[in-house]
């Protein structure tokens, strides 16, 4: 799959949808799982693409409209492989959301249709979340996971405000925190030691095959 990463990036880049999902699928037909296209292709062509941006190789334009176009393949697919081998049980529920004045959120719309994949439902919230407005939603909701996404080192104070607060809620979700930090630095004095850190869709996947309803 490596060698499809650049490919799949440069049509991210052109906005060619068709081209870019054409690419995806193949994977998937090759019968790539989910976290596998998630990890080695989506994720490994937005990381190349910040490169690029990073190295003024690119202009925020062109980054702008690579995200967007990522953001309408992960719809796609989503479509593409909904399914309804759940319905005849009662899901868990899982909210996802990125902290306050954090704006990317395809990570989480990843892992989002990770759960969905182990039968969880789920509510995306999405990017720049003030705290206030996810305790509303958790409360009205009640998921048993809430899912946090973080990427800028100097907002791990606010996470940790973030994780007190939900994981202190009356019904007691576990709170689970992901993003590209993670695998570079250790944020544990941030969190309680009942917080899930995942640096990577490997160990959030072995976590769900434990403590979801059935296993995909």
């Amino acid at each position: 799959m490596a060698w499809r990463v650049h490919e799949f990036a440069r049509f991210l880049l052109e906005g060619n949808q068709d081209a870019a999902w054409e690419i995806l699928i193949h994977e998937v037909n090759e019968e790539n799982t989910r976290k596998e296209v998630f990890e080695e292709l989506i994720t490994k062509a937005m990381q190349y693409i910040g490169d690029l941006w990073e190295s003024n190789q690119i202009t925020v334009a062109d980054e702008h409209l690579a995200t967007s176009t990522c953001e309408y393949i992960l719809a796609r697919f989503n479509y593409y492989t909904k399914n309804n081998q759940f319905l005849h049980l009662k899901p868990k529920k899982a909210m996802f959301l990125c902290l306050e004045n954090e704006q990317h959120d395809i990570g989480l719309k990843m892992v989002a249709q990770l759960f969905e994949d182990y039968g969880w439902k789920t509510k995306l919230l999405g990017a720049n979340l003030p705290l206030e407005y996810a305790v509303k939603a958790a409360d009205k909701w009640q998921p048993s996971v809430i899912g946090l996404s973080f990427s800028i080192w100097y907002h791990a104070e606010i996470l940790k405000n973030y994780i007190n607060v939900l994981e202190d809620l009356p019904h007691k979700p576990t709170v689970i925190v992901g993003g590209r930090l993670l695998s570079t630095y250790d944020f544990t004095s941030h969190c309680s030691s009942k917080t899930k850190l995942f640096p990577s869709l490997t160990e959030l996947q072995g976590w769900l095959a434990q403590h979801s309803i059935q296993g995909v």
